[in-house]
């Protein structure tokens, strides 16, 4: 086997053993937490995607200290880029991180929506914010 491809698989294994022990903890790790702590950790989750909106911000924004931003993005190219969620605080906003995130969420909703209480509508919201943009 070439030098390169076995530092690929050493590298490969490890992350598979990795994986492997943090599943294995995961389940141990869990049993130390509330329900009330995974409710805190979903509402602050929400709040971080209103936090990274972009362009015209709803009235119902929980979060009153953020104000409209990026309402002429694509503007010089004569393309409406208003809306989506910038990307990490830096004023960018990449597709398919976004489309992921979107996805992931959605995905979480499909799942845990049941259990997601008052933030179920939240995290519908934060969805709709970027299906809207993409």
């Amino acid at each position: 086997m070439p030098k390169g491809m076995a530092s690929v698989t050493t590298f490969s294994l490890m992350l598979q053993f990795l994986f492997f022990i943090l599943c294995s903890s995961f389940g141990q790790l869990s049993l130390a937490f509330t329900s009330q702590e995974y409710h805190e950790a979903l509402e602050k989750s929400i709040l971080f995607f209103e936090g990274q909106r972009s362009g015209k911000l709803p009235s119902n924004q929980q979060q009153t200290w953020r104000g409209d931003s990026g309402l002429s993005d694509g503007s010089s190219y004569h393309v409406d880029l208003v809306g989506g969620y910038y990307d990490a605080g830096d004023n960018v906003k990449f597709g398919l991180p976004m489309a992921f995130t979107t996805t992931l969420l959605a995905w979480s909703v499909i799942e845990f929506g049941s259990s997601m209480q008052d933030q179920l509508e939240n995290a519908r919201a934060a969805i709709r914010w970027s299906t809207d943009y993409l």
